[in-house]
């Protein structure tokens, strides 16, 4: 497939709406689905799951720490064991729901807070992996993190991951925000443009560092989210 486009879906709630999941599905490759726990419920799962396999787009799981009224976003203190047991529940959750639709579980990606853990916390970095072994799924992450060294040492297969939608510090670290700014589609494609063709991303203060992306990741609750994946999957298609 080369480098695919991926996206955070299903994260509505019962009558609640959050993001244009129809208008960006066909511009995306895979989607990360909510398994329930930062948002979604079982309805929700089943309605994005049907959706994705409209278009033809593979469904991973999109888990986070147990923190709906946070989105997920805030840091949770949770022990290897106690974590890899509340993740395996929520991809279980979700798998459920894909055998129901003969589908497979394409992969695994950390939402939120607990993506961001597994960057700083070995401990959290295992109990992903942990749950990734159950499944036999691979992990998006990001290069040149304590993520990587863990997958790495494990022999978990993973994906580099790259976000359009977010800012990078000048030591390399994705600055994770509980809100979600409207990006420029067109400065957001000549970024990919870059990473995909030099492995280099700018940073927040102008400079370049190193990075390399598998995929690429614009969030369904960024505002102008449907035109930035448009302008990304432009992008993507004339790096090929």
């Amino acid at each position: 497939m080369g480098v695919t486009i991926n996206c955070d879906m299903g994260e509505g709630f019962s009558l609640y709406q959050c993001g244009d999941d129809a208008g960006l599905m066909p511009h995306v490759d895979i989607a990360n689905v909510a398994c329930g726990f930062h948002a979604s419920d079982p309805s929700v799962m089943r309605a994005t799951v049907a959706l994705a396999a409209e278009h033809g787009v593979a469904v991973g799981a999109h888990p986070s720490f147990p923190d709906r009224q946070g989105f997920g976003r805030r840091e949770m203190a949770m022990e290897r064991d106690e974590l890899a047991a509340c993740l395996i529940y929520q991809i279980g959750a979700l798998k459920g729901f894909l055998d129901a639709a003969k589908l497979p579980l394409n992969h695994i990606k950390p939402h939120g807070a607990l993506y961001g853990a597994a960057m700083r916390h070995e401990h959290v970095a295992n109990a992903i992996a942990d749950a990734a072994e159950v499944f036999g799924a691979p992990l998006l992450c990001m290069r040149g993190t304590l993520q990587e060294e863990v997958y790495s040492a494990r022999g978990v297969p993973f994906l580099a991951e790259y976000y359009a939608d977010l800012d990078y510090d000048g030591a390399g670290k994705l600055i994770i925000t509980r809100k979600h700014d409207a990006r420029d589609p067109d400065e957001a494609a000549r970024r990919v443009k870059r990473v995909l063709a030099e492995n280099k991303a700018t940073t927040i203060e102008g400079t370049l560092i190193d990075m390399r992306a598998d995929t690429i990741c614009v969030h369904s609750d960024t505002p102008n989210a449907v035109e930035l994946a448009s302008a990304v999957r432009q992008a993507v298609r004339e790096a090929a």
